[in-house]
């Protein structure tokens, strides 16, 4: 398991969320990334989702 990092911004630039979880890989971090913006109504804010090595899994703008 790798530990990823998950970000969300408002307009401003001020974090509205700044957590990290575990996943197998990529693939499922994307999925679960993606399920917590949806849980938390962020989908549509600024966000990125970064692996352990500084790629970018989930990024919107």
């Amino acid at each position: 398991m790798q530990t990823y990092f998950l970000t969300v911004f408002d307009q401003t630039g001020e974090r509205l969320l700044n957590e990290t979880f575990e996943a197998s890989g990529n693939w499922e971090a994307k999925k679960i990334g993606q399920t917590r913006l949806d849980e938390e109504g962020y989908s549509e804010y600024t966000h990125r989702c970064v692996s352990p090595n500084a790629k970018l899994v989930l990024f919107h703008r």
